[in-house]
């Protein structure tokens, strides 16, 4: 191949001769007359012609351009089939024009257990993931998404609440996405997925999105794929993410560390509430909503909002510059709906401008990342050969009394480490 001859062409032209050559790395010069515009997103074009390209950079120094390309000739990247490869890309692709249908398929996807599914689902979320950080580049480096968590005891009303406040979100031009996170059954390991059901009005609009998610037995009722689910409706163009935990427990831990802001809500007339809430929950909330404020609840919902107003200026602040607010709500009223935005806004502006919402996400991230190696491993350990045969054997033992819990934990730790 003509290298200088080549050069003459636009580098669409240019790219195709390259994929043509017999040879793997290629190092070129280009003069700064050259127009390469914004620079060439060497994923796109390479792949289109059956090239997986690993790493491209380009780089200036005024006088010419370098653009260094390292291309590896695969049939099959990772491995994949091409039945497999087109399936990730008609995910991908429909899952950022924004079709429900595959944002559905998708997140399905990273819900799978089954081996080889897990792993396409890890290659469709690293496309996201460059998408989403090309477009917060865009953005200024703001978040695309406002992610919020919400919580509260049953029958505070959060599916009621969830749906008046979707409707007036998508009313005003909001996309938005609501996660809520079924409990499971530990007899049958099915669940009753009734967000749906009982936000009827919500799940006709086609500008909200509602995932209803069983446990799966996991602690506290977050499911381990509830982040990375958060990612593909982000990737689909929605804008408010609303994740709906189980209940007042675990579960507050675990979506403080996926969320921007967490919002608690609590039903009033329901007893010694200062009591019946942990400390540290009331810890986690950034907005704390006393729910059903109509009627009758009317009186104990004030009283319960000066209650927790006190409470709250005893407590250690979480943030520097964001003081946690109590107000009162009614989703058949209507009352308090409106407050609760304008409060989500300002949180999110304040914090925006901080820097503190930023922080405050990569640590999520770092936090997350460790939450599973800490799940991996501990599947690993349970299938393992030589701890599976031995884990009946000493729950036997330990259920019969011969042996305690920790000497038979260190029994299996030792056959672990001497797997090899």
């Amino acid at each position: 191949m003509n290298i200088p001859m080549l050069l003459q062409h636009p580098p669409q032209h240019f790219l195709k001769g390259l994929l043509r050559a017999p040879f793997r790395r290629h190092h070129c010069i280009f003069h700064s007359s050259t127009h390469l515009g914004s620079g060439i997103p060497c994923a796109g074009p390479l792949s289109s012609l059956g090239r997986h390209c690993t790493t491209w950079m380009l780089l200036s120094d005024g006088l010419k351009r370098k653009l260094c390309l390292q291309t590896t000739v695969k049939e099959h990247p990772d491995g994949f089939s091409d039945k497999e490869q087109r399936f990730v890309d008609k995910l991908y692709t429909g899952l950022i024009q924004g079709q429900r249908a595959c944002l559905a398929e998708a997140i399905t996807l990273i819900e799978s257990t089954h081996t080889r599914k897990k792993e396409l689902a890890q290659v469709l979320l690293q496309k996201v993931l460059v998408h989403l950080r090309e477009q917060e580049r865009l953005n200024k480096g703001k978040p695309l998404a406002f992610r919020v968590g919400l919580s509260g005891p049953p029958g505070a009303g959060k599916s009621t609440f969830i749906e008046y406040f979707g409707k007036m979100l998508t009313e005003r031009g909001h996309k938005l996405s609501v996660l809520a996170v079924d409990p499971s059954s530990c007899t049958s390991g099915g669940s009753l997925l009734g967000d749906k059901t009982r936000m009827t009005e919500l799940s006709r609009d086609m500008n909200a999105y509602i995932r209803p998610s069983p446990t799966r037995g996991t602690l506290g009722g977050v499911t381990r794929t509830t982040n990375e689910a958060i990612l593909l409706c982000e990737g689909g163009g929605y804008d408010i993410i609303l994740i709906e935990t189980v209940g007042v427990g675990q579960s507050e831990f675990a979506v403080a560390d996926m969320v921007d802001m967490f919002v608690l809500l609590l039903p009033p007339a329901g007893g010694d509430e200062l009591q019946g809430i942990k400390r540290g929950i009331i810890e986690m909330a950034d907005l704390v909503a006393v729910t059903k404020s109509d009627g009758d609840l009317i009186v104990p919902a004030r009283r319960i909002q000066a209650e927790y107003v006190s409470a709250l200026k005893l407590l250690r602040r979480r943030s520097g510059v964001w003081r946690p607010k109590v107000i009162r709500i009614s989703a058949r009223s209507g009352e308090g709906i409106t407050d609760v935005w304008d409060k989500m806004k300002e949180f999110q502006d304040v914090m925006l401008a901080s820097g503190e919402l930023i922080a405050k996400r990569q640590r999520q991230q770092k936090v997350w990342m460790w939450n599973l190696i800490q799940e991996n491993v501990l599947e690993h350990f349970r299938t393992h050969p030589t701890v599976r045969e031995q884990i009946p054997l000493l729950e036997e033992r330990v259920l019969s009394g011969s042996l305690s819990p920790g000497l038979a934990a260190d029994l299996l730790l030792k056959a672990f480490k001497s797997r090899d």
